[in-house]
């Protein structure tokens, strides 16, 4: 087993939940955690604990990034006018690695980092390989000619688990997409619930 798959099976783990809606993770055989306490009851946990809980999930469903990218993304979502919760969503999802995903060119979010990180992506007709480049709406994000038949890719398009949203236009013969506009939270097509304000609340004590 991969490290990248370990890092996805340990954070579904770890919070209970099928995070990514993947049919393969061991959530879906015990909820319970990890370890021999795993099956022990668990206690109410405090407000700090559950805005943890929160900001923990969303770090990791967009591939575990840093804390310290994390708080990064948190900060310019502040500052930007309007709801911060929001902002972040818009900021996280217009990431690079997060739009390769979206747009099932890879089969998850980590797989989508390492594609990046490897060439193997072209914004705008460059080949841009950091995974959290921000895009823009109306970029063309398109995979390289020599990587299309690659085996994650092939993998990635024969998924039947999830869908391309809506503001992510895709042309699957050309295997190309475009950030059609920034999505707000009810638009993410995430697997569980996520609460950004949780989020916001936990950075802001």
């Amino acid at each position: 087993m991969t490290k990248r798959h370990q890092a996805k099976y340990k954070i579904d783990r770890r919070m209970g939940q099928n995070v990514w809606g993947r049919p393969k993770s061991p959530v879906n055989k015990r909820e319970y955690g990890p370890g021999q306490h795993g099956q022990r009851r668990k206690s109410k946990l405090s407000d700090y604990g559950v805005q943890l809980k929160a900001k923990q999930k969303l770090r990791g469903y967009y591939g575990n990034i840093s804390e310290k990218q994390f708080r990064g993304i948190y900060e310019e979502a502040i500052r930007m006018k309007g709801d911060s919760g929001a902002n972040l969503i818009g900021l996280l999802e217009r990431r690079l690695d997060a739009v390769v995903y979206r747009a099932k060119f890879v089969p998850t979010v980590f797989a989508a980092r390492q594609f990046v990180n490897h060439g193997h992506v072209k914004v705008n007709g460059r080949r841009v390989n950091i995974s959290s480049y921000r895009v823009k709406v109306g970029d063309t994000i398109e995979v390289k000619d020599a990587s299309k038949q690659m085996a994650l890719v092939i993998e990635a398009r024969a998924l039947g688990e999830r869908d391309v949203p809506d503001y992510i236009e895709v042309n699957e013969g050309q295997m190309t997409a475009k950030l059609a506009r920034i999505p707000v939270l009810s638009d993410v097509p995430y697997a569980v619930m996520m609460e950004p304000h949780l989020v916001v609340e936990y950075y802001s004590r």
